[in-house]
This record gives C-alpha cells, structure tokens and sequence, in this order.
C-alpha cells in the first residue's frame, strides 16, 4: 500500500486527498447526533493512528531529537485542527466552514510577499468571509465561524509542519506518529464528552470507513505531496477544497447554500485559483 501510494504524482496526491477528506466529512457531520463531534473525532483519530501504526510501524526508539521536535507539534496541529472543525461543522454547514478553514492555507500561500496582486487575493477571500458573516439575528452561527477559522490557523501549522517534518522523516513514519500524538491529544475530549460510551460495532466500522477517508488515506497522500511540494504550492493546490466540501456536503447531506454563501465560495477559490496564476515558480 505504501509503496503505490508513494508513486502517485504529488498534485494528482492532493486532488484525491481533497475528493476523500470531504466525503468523509459528510459522513462524520451523519455520526454527531448519535456520538457528538468530539466523540466522531476521537472515533476517526484513534481508528486512523491504529491503522497507520499498523501499515507504516514506525521505530519510535529511533527517532531522533530533531525529528521529535517536529513530528510531535505536527501530530497536535493535526488533532487540534480536526476536532475544531468537527466543533464548526456541527454548527454550520459544511461548505462554508471550510471555506472559512481556508484562509489558514491561504495566508501560507501568500506570507512574505510584498506583491500587490497578492493583497488583493487575499482582499477577495476577506470579502468572501463578509459575505458570510452574521449581520442579522438569522445569520450563520457566530461561534461556528470563530470555530472555522481557528481550524483555518491550525491548518496552516500542520502545512508548515508538515512540509519540515516531511523533509526529515519517511512519509509513512511521519503521519503514522503524527497520528498517533493527534489521537492522545482528541480522545480524551470524547471520553469527557461521553460520545465513546454508545459505541456500537455499527459505529465502529462506521469509525474505520470514516478513517481510511478522512485520515488515513488523505494524510497519507498529503504528506506525500508536501515532501515534493513547496508549503506554498501546496496550499494553493487546496484551492478546490471549499468547492468540493459544498459538493459534498449538497450529495450527502442535503445542505443548500444562499446566494451570499455561494458567493462567498466562489471569491474564496478564485483567490486561491489567482493566487495560483500569479505565483512565482
């Protein structure tokens, strides 16, 4: 499995991560009224670090200090990042709290320039994010947004991470101990949350269906990208993630975006598709 996984092209790698992350997602979003968005997250974390542990198993012993001091902080950003978005994504819809998530990604993309053009992407996203915010009463769930966008920052750390991580360890060995820390970070906040006490066998190949979609298999195919891929270009490549999660989230969930918010999607993945044309190699 490592072995063919590794030979996929790094932007094909991205591509299938994106199309398997927010599949899984919509599938995690179905789980939260039995077991909770702490307890699907502890449930998709812990399943994955036992899979991955099991495919890649890493020599924890020879893991040298330098290696340690990455792998760890990109193991927790990993489990910060997920189980804040769970948190966002049972308030508001899919869609958009991805499309919030991605301005942690965005702002890699363009940190350090001191191009005007990239301003003005990064203008267009902020006016996506306006378009979204809850100027009435009736809007969108202000603690799921605030939610969103921490996820957004932790994303940016596990794509800064990653790519140092990615550049000292092998691939497999990376993520799996990254899980694996992600997991010991996520599954004490589904014990206290009490979503692991009504686990059923059901639940639990529901659990290993959602890993390999949303863990598993896309961190894997990730860290593969950003071993070849500048943290940068990678998170440009992202570019398709809020169209992909409203796609998604409208074939498996049923949820309908208003004009404002489709809107909002659009001048977030022209940002990223601008950013895209206008970079430098």
């Amino acid at each position: 499995m490592q072995k063919k996984l590794f030979n996929i092209p790094p932007v094909t790698a991205v591509i299938l991560a994106i199309i398997s992350v927010q599949s899984g997602a919509a599938i995690a979003k179905g789980l939260f009224p039995a077991i909770g968005a702490a307890g699907t997250a502890s449930l998709r974390i812990g399943v994955s670090a036992i899979i991955l542990l099991a495919i890649y198993r890493p020599n924890l012993f020879k893991i040298t200090a330098n290696q340690w001091k990455f792998v760890i902080p990109y193991g927790l950003s990993l489990g910060a990042m997920n189980l804040i978005f769970y948190l966002a994504i049972e308030r508001i819809p899919l869609g958009l709290a991805v499309t919030l998530e991605f301005v942690g990604p965005l702002l890699v993309a363009v940190w350090g320039s001191k191009r005007l053009i990239d301003f003005l992407w990064i203008l267009l996203a902020a006016a996506g994010i306006v378009l979204i915010a809850p100027w009435t009463n009736n809007g969108i769930d202000v603690l799921g947004m605030l939610f969103a966008l921490l996820a957004g920052g932790f994303w940016a750390a596990y794509i800064v991470l990653g790519g140092k991580t990615s550049k000292i360890m092998k691939g497999g060995d990376a993520v799996a101990t990254g899980m694996l820390f992600a997991s010991l970070l996520i599954i004490p906040f589904g014990i206290l949350g009490k979503g692991l006490n009504d686990l059923t066998p059901t639940f639990f190949y529901l659990g290993i269906a959602l890993a390999l979609l949303s863990s598993a298999i896309p961190f894997t195919l990730e860290m593969k990208a950003l071993g070849q891929l500048p943290a940068r270009t990678f998170s440009i490549l992202m570019s398709l993630e809020p169209a992909a999660a409203s796609i998604c989230a409208l074939i498996f969930l049923h949820e309908f975006l208003s004009l404002n918010e489709v809107l909002a999607v659009i001048c977030v993945v022209i940002a990223s598709a601008g950013s895209t044309m206008t970079s430098k190699a």
